[in-house]
């Protein structure tokens, strides 16, 4: 009966015997606390209800087992190690075994019990150890985590930023050019006609005088080819605004300067049309020169919003 003292005690501790069965099959019969830190360690264990099956040859209590534990104490037990194993025993002022009484039984369950709650303690102030630092690990990796948030964040504004910039940038360039360019425009009329309006104003102030070998059989003077054009712009507050382009300018040009130097708010889409013939300008004829869209030697433009 090697093992059966140990089966007995935690059954009377309140265990079930499937479980008890087992502590005591895989601890080897080591003793009690062996047993019950074994049911502690591996009571969440998803086969621990499972049926037990000893091993055959091996019953709990069984004669065999009872024949092989005595085989072994006759080979070198003490008698104080038997006494320590088979716990149902007690030893008298003789030093025989004898049964152990009622009262007996009940103070060692009592002490089993009682070792039982120090263990359970223990296991409960340990388990709650483990999840204080599994928390402090948790939130020590959450605070990681938003900081490599935060910062990617950062980097992605400082991105955002750094972009506008340099497109604000680009389009204050490309105004500048244009500005240069108009610029650029006017102080070439300005050399090429010394300061006067165009030479058509120069020409009318002096008499055409005929020519006395042009008979009038011979038909109208040719048609005199302008290389400008006077463009007149009616803003959308009413107000106008005067300017010469070449002819060979594309109807963008005068797109821009209106944008360089009208009163349209900015960011205001808008177009251009000529009130007579009506006729509203696309952007395919922006790309045109002022020549070919008859806007030569004059013309009156309106703006408009798209």
């Amino acid at each position: 009966m090697a093992e059966l003292p140990t089966l007995e005690s935690l059954l009377e501790m309140g265990f079930d015997r499937n479980r008890a069965e087992k502590a005591v099959a895989n601890t080897g019969n080591q003793g009690i606390e062996q047993a019950m830190d074994w049911l502690m360690e591996h009571e969440n264990d998803p086969d621990i209800d499972e049926p037990y099956v000893p091993p055959v040859g091996n019953v709990l209590g069984g004669e065999a087992d009872s024949q092989s534990s005595t085989d072994q104490s006759t080979l070198g037990d003490t008698p104080e190690e038997i006494a320590g194993e088979d716990s149902s025993y007690s030893e008298d002022s003789a030093g025989a075994k004898r049964p152990m009484t009622e009262e007996e039984k009940r103070e060692q369950v009592k002490r089993l019990e009682e070792l039982m709650r120090v263990k359970q303690a223990e296991r409960r102030e340990r388990e709650r150890a483990e999840e204080v630092e599994r928390e402090k690990l948790r939130r020590r990796q959450g605070q990681e985590l938003q900081q490599i948030r935060q910062k990617l964040q950062d980097d992605e504004m400082k991105k955002l930023t750094e972009q506008r910039r340099r497109e604000k940038m680009e389009d204050k360039l490309a105004r500048q050019r244009v500005k240069e360019k108009i610029a650029r425009d006017r102080e070439e009329r300005a050399q090429k006609f010394g300061g006067s309006g165009p030479p058509g104003t120069a020409a009318s102030s002096q008499p055409a005088e005929p020519s006395p070998s042009s008979p009038t059989s011979q038909g109208p003077p040719p048609t005199k080819e302008y290389d400008e054009s006077r463009i007149q712009v009616r803003l959308l507050d009413g107000s106008t605004i005067n300017t010469v382009f070449k002819a060979q300018e594309p109807l963008a040009a005068v797109h821009v300067y209106v944008q360089m130097n009208g009163n349209t708010p900015e960011g205001q889409e808008f177009t251009l049309l000529s009130p007579y013939p009506r006729h509203v300008y696309t952007d395919l004829d922006m790309e045109k020169p002022l020549k070919e869209l008859g806007l030569v030697p004059s013309a009156v433009l309106v703006v408009t919003k798209k």
